[in-house]
C-alpha cells in the first residue's frame, strides 16, 4: 500500500497541535482596529473563500458540521423534512430552528502579526457580501491578489445603544504586495490552512444520537467538532458580527465559542 504524504502531514499537524482551532483561527477584537490581507483558496471552483454549513441550537453544542453538504446521509435534514411535512406551527418553528447556518472561511495574514503565518477568519453573510462587493468594484478588483491586491481595515465596535457589535471592512488606499520576501510568500501560499481539517464530520449514528438526546432532554454537549479531539465542556455563546456596518448577532458569538475549543 502506497504511503499518503498528505495524510502523514495531517497526522503530524494533529499531534503537534497545529490543527488546533485556537492556533489557526483569527477574529477581530471588539473595540480594536486591525489591518489584514485576505488570500484566496487555490482550486476552489473559482470562488475566493470556502463556505461551510453548521447546525446550531442542538442542545448545548456550539456547532455541528452538516453532512448533507458533502452528499452524506444527514439525520438532521431528515428530521427537518419530517417536521415540514407535519405542517403544524410547532413543527415549523422547530424546523426553522434546525436549519443549517453558513459560515465563510477566508485565509488571512494579519499585519503586525505576520510571524503567526496564514490563519483563517470565519464570518457571516453580511461581511461576506461586503467583501464580494469590493471584489466586484472595478476600483478594487481582486483584493486577494498577492501582488496587486489590497490590505483591508477591519473595525469591530459596538455602537451606543446597540446590543451587538458591528464589523466594517474598508480597503486601504493603495495596491500593495502581500510581502516582498519571495521565500516568505511561497511559504504562506503553500501553507494555507484547510477549514475541513479543523472540524470533524460526525457519523450518521453519532449525529442522530445527539439529536435524539436533545429532543428527549438528555443532551450532553459534545464539542468533538475539532479533529482528533473530543471534550465535554459548557458552551458560552459569544457576540456575532455583520459587515460594512454589519450587526453582530448571537450566531457569530456562538461560532466564536466553537473557534476557541
Amino acid at each position: 500500500m502506497a504511503i499518503d504524504l498528505d495524510a502523514i502531514r495531517a497526522k503530524l499537524n494533529q499531534l503537534s497541535g497545529k490543527n488546533r482551532r485556537s492556533n489557526v483561527m483569527w477574529r477581530p477584537t471588539e473595540g480594536e482596529t486591525a489591518t489584514i490581507r485576505l488570500l484566496s483558496f487555490p482550486d476552489n471552483e473559482g470562488q475566493p473563500w470556502k463556505d461551510m454549513y453548521f447546525y446550531y441550537n442542538i442542545g448545548n453544542n456550539p456547532g455541528l458540521l452538516a453532512p448533507y453538504q458533502y452528499d452524506q446521509p444527514d439525520p438532521v435534514q431528515e428530521l427537518i423534512t419530517k417536521l415540514r411535512d407535519d405542517s403544524s406551527k410547532e413543527s415549523y418553528e422547530l424546523a426553522k430552528k434546525l436549519y443549517p447556518k453558513m459560515r465563510t472561511f477566508a485565509p488571512v495574514v494579519v499585519r503586525g502579526e505576520e510571524e503567526k503565518g496564514v490563519r483563517l477568519w470565519s464570518f457571516g453573510k453580511m461581511v461576506y457580501q461586503d467583501l464580494l462587493n469590493l471584489m466586484l468594484d472595478e476600483d478594487y478588483g481582486d483584493i486577494t491578489d498577492v501582488k496587486t491586491g489590497r490590505d483591508i481595515r477591519i473595525v469591530c465596535e459596538k455602537p451606543a445603544g446597540r446590543q451587538f457589535a458591528t464589523t466594517s471592512v474598508t480597503p486601504r488606499g493603495s495596491v500593495t504586495s502581500l510581502t516582498d520576501d519571495s521565500t516568505q510568500l511561497a511559504s504562506w501560499v503553500d501553507n494555507i490552512p484547510v477549514p475541513t481539517d479543523l472540524y470533524e464530520l460526525k457519523t450518521y449514528d453519532a449525529l442522530e444520537k445527539l439529536v435524539n438526546d436533545w429532543l428527549n432532554g438528555d443532551d450532553v454537549e459534545d464539542t468533538g467538532t475539532e479533529r482528533g479531539r473530543t471534550t465535554t465542556t459548557k458552551a458560552t455563546p459569544a457576540p456575532t458580527e455583520t459587515a460594512t456596518t454589519t450587526t453582530t448577532k448571537s450566531l457569530d458569538d456562538a461560532f466564536a465559542d466553537l473557534e476557541d475549543l
